[in-house]
């Protein structure tokens, strides 16, 4: 059977930069950084202080204040940027068939609040008086339930979990599943609300965490002073759909995505393969799925978390891919301006990526100043850049060895 080719057409995120899709495009103009003290909860015992925190999103424009009551911060999110997505796509449910049309959202960690929050309930009242909804307000995989069950949708609904790499796994199968006939729409990408005291310790005493207080040098991938990532919280879902099911309906397309490589580390349990050999091997799978040679790609949005690893073993595997080639490719991780959203990372960067592509600029990699004789890829530094991207790749990497790489394809009306 002809493999099928699958577009983008509908975007919707909720992100430390802004919550609509021309909020985060001024904020990738302007350089706007989404870091900064955290608010969440008291942070006076804490050494790390910032975080890229959700703002401005009154959930109740999008969900009753009942359901609210039922549902962690995480869920609310990936709903409303599912939400969102569906809105911009213009697809109408009850218009095509619903048992075609399913859901592949993933989350790194779930509804951490809430299980902090009812631990403490639990110790002080006992545990059998905890929330009837605790276990569906904790649990991955009803992220993406909520949103299918909004929708009604009754294709494939599924949660790949693959740590920081989990959005970018869930585009992945989602365009595999569309490609291979199996579904016609796929709303794709992650959630993650991991912005709490339990969240930042964790991440804190394993020594990820930049404690950098100046927020303009906390989040800075691939700069020589970088000491650790920013946490950020949000959502970002993508409506995927098969091409001639999006023709038909005459849909605005954003891009096409050509190309997914997914591999393992299957190394240390936090620390990438130091040469970068499986990551590289990612790319490469997604550029060869794609059927294009490897100097047609113009630009990378890279994982680039801002820890001295990652980013250092990235450029490693950059270079192997591209060889004496690297240098002609544009690079940055706009994790600069939002953090690390952990799961739902990769959806947000390919949202990022794609609104790029289609206003041809590319994004910057803000608040670098000291270059890295170990990061020496072609960063752009600060502020966005002019120019036509005509192949992107976005990547991202997880815990646990995690590789996934995605190929998006500019879209010619």
């Amino acid at each position: 059977m002809e493999k099928r080719r699958v577009v983008i057409t509908g975007l919707g995120g909720v992100s430390p930069i802004g919550n609509t899709l021309e909020s985060i495009l001024e904020s990738i103009r302007t350089s706007k950084s989404g870091i900064d003290i955290i608010e969440n909860f008291n942070i006076e015992d804490f050494q790390v202080k910032l975080a890229g925190e959700v703002k401005n999103l009154d959930f109740e424009n999008y969900i009753d204040r009942k359901s609210l009551r039922r549902m962690d911060r995480v869920g609310i999110f990936g709903l409303i940027a599912g939400i969102k997505s569906v809105k911009d796509s213009g697809l109408d449910f009850n218009q095509v068939d619903k048992d075609r049309a399913g859901i592949y959202i993933s989350s790194g960690i779930g509804g951490l609040g809430t299980i902090e929050s009812q631990k403490i309930k639990g110790m002080e009242n006992g545990y059998e008086k905890v929330s009837p909804f605790f276990i569906p307000m904790v649990i991955v995989n009803l992220v993406g339930s909520q949103l299918a069950s909004h929708f009604g949708l009754h294709g494939s609904c599924l949660c790949p979990v693959t740590a920081c790499a989990g959005s970018n796994s869930a585009i992945g199968e989602g365009y595999r599943s569309i490609k291979d006939g199996y579904n016609d729409i796929i709303l794709a990408g992650g959630a993650e609300a991991s912005i709490t005291p339990l969240g930042i310790g964790g991440f804190s005493s394993m020594k990820a965490l930049s404690k950098e207080e100046d927020k303009e040098r906390a989040s800075i991938p691939f700069d020589k002073e970088r000491s650790g990532f920013v946490m950020g919280e949000g959502a970002g879902v993508l409506v995927l759909e098969e091409l001639e099911h999006a023709k038909n309906r005459n849909a605005k397309i954003y891009g096409e995505i050509i190309g997914y490589g997914s591999t393992c580390d299957a190394g240390h349990i936090t620390q990438p393969n130091s040469e970068g050999i499986y990551a590289a091997k990612a790319m490469e799978n997604a550029i060869s799925e794609g059927g294009i040679e490897k100097s047609k790609i113009d630009y990378i949005n890279a994982h680039g978390t801002s820890t001295p690893l990652n980013d250092k073993f990235e450029t490693i595997a950059i270079k192997k891919v591209f060889e004496e080639n690297y240098e002609k490719i544009l690079v940055s991780s706009t994790k600069s301006m939002t953090g690390h959203l952990l799961g739902a990372s990769g959806a947000i960067e390919a949202i990022i990526t794609l609104i790029s592509m289609k206003n041809e600029i590319i994004p910057p990699n803000i608040n670098y100043r000291i270059k890295d004789e170990e990061c020496d890829l072609n960063i752009v530094k600060n502020k966005y850049r002019e120019g036509k991207i005509n192949y992107a790749l976005s990547n991202s990497l997880g815990f646990g060895g995690h590789n996934v790489s995605l190929l998006f394809k500019r879209w010619e009306d």
